[in-house]
């Protein structure tokens, strides 16, 4: 696990305030056609048509019954062509579903043997300008990155055009950073990834998606009654994603996957290590990823927590069973470096 480790520090550092490049393991499906836009502007939550070449936006794609097929980035190419890109592992899902309505539709779907090199920091504009006007001039298209205050691109393209890192070649100014301290850097940023927070059983409220994802003013899609549904009625879902900050000692008490959340400062009964305090101390919620943090000098956590349990506030967790003893945190709202 990534702890007090100085390298780690100085690429979280750049991650942040820098210029952090890594290899963004992502899955790419090109689709194009005569009726390619009406297609997927029936399919996809973004209102597609409205996007200018080479313009992007992120999107869902749901089932029919509005529960989560994948979050998907979609770029358009030019007037009948467009490119989509997903967390790894997901393409076989993503393509299954959009075939799933296709019938007679004139559109073709194909997976692309493309790269994603990821840069991330306040100063990628600077650090990068020389790498970013290389690859743009190149054929690499160049994709703004912004959630929760953490910015950067995404030089996504043919994996002849696009180096991977870890094979070395990053100008002077950018960091090569590893996947640990990436991922800690999405937990703090608060951003739901595919396979630990967005599931086939996730809503888009629960996640905090719908703002950032959904289109409003477009025509029907596929999976829209239950997202329209909960948008008239405020978004109340029963959980929804939080952060959790845990203990100081990078040693101990660490925050892990599938660890149980419980309300309250104390357990119900006297003592928090019996076994048999969990009978009475009620589930509010789970922990979905986990890590520690050199910003925060804390174990963070992204978690869906039940609507009853106030938000922010103290917060119990215990092993991923429920049964263990249990150790303090707090509820803290996202991005948890605005705490």
């Amino acid at each position: 696990m990534p702890v007090d480790n100085q390298v780690s520090d100085e690429e979280a550092t750049a991650l942040r305030t820098g210029c952090g490049g890594f290899l963004n393991r992502r899955d790419v499906l090109s689709v194009h056609g005569a009726d390619a836009e009406s297609y997927l502007q029936g399919q996809l939550s973004q209102d597609i048509s409205a996007l200018s070449i080479g313009q992007c936006a992120d999107t869902l794609l749901l089932e029919p019954d509005g529960k989560l097929c994948a979050l998907l980035r979609i770029t358009r190419v030019d007037g009948s062509d467009f490119v989509l890109d997903t967390e790894a592992g997901f393409a076989p899902k993503v393509e299954a579903r959009l075939r799933k309505f296709l019938l007679r539709s004139k559109v073709e779907i194909s997976r692309l043997e493309w790269r994603c090199l990821s840069l991330r920091g306040a100063d990628t504009e600077s650090a990068a300008a020389g790498l970013l006007t290389a690859l743009a001039e190149g054929g690499v298209t160049i994709l703004p990155f912004e959630w929760n205050g953490w910015s950067g691109v995404d030089l996504l393209g043919p994996n002849d055009l696009v180096l991977d890192p870890s094979s070395g070649g990053l100008p002077d100014g950018i960091t090569l950073c590893g996947p640990d301290v990436v991922e800690t850097c999405r937990i703090v940023s608060g951003i739901p990834a595919m396979g630990s927070e967005l599931t086939e059983k996730t809503i888009a409220a629960e996640a905090g998606l719908v703002e950032r994802t959904v289109s409003f003013t477009k025509g029907c899609y596929t999976g829209q009654e239950l997202v329209a549904r909960l948008d008239a009625r405020g978004s109340n879902v029963a959980r929804r994603l939080v952060g959790v900050v845990g203990g100081t000692d990078p040693a101990s008490h660490p925050l892990t996957f599938a660890m149980t959340l419980h309300a309250g400062e104390a357990p119900p009964a006297a003592d928090p290590e019996a076994v048999g305090d969990a009978v009475a101390d009620k589930v509010v919620g789970t922990i979905t990823s986990a890590a520690w943090s050199s910003e925060l000098g804390a174990w963070v956590a992204l978690a869906y927590l039940h609507r009853s349990v106030e938000s922010p506030g103290p917060i119990r967790v215990r092993s991923g069973d429920g049964l263990g003893g249990w150790s303090p945190a707090r509820v803290a709202p996202l991005p948890l470096l605005a705490d």
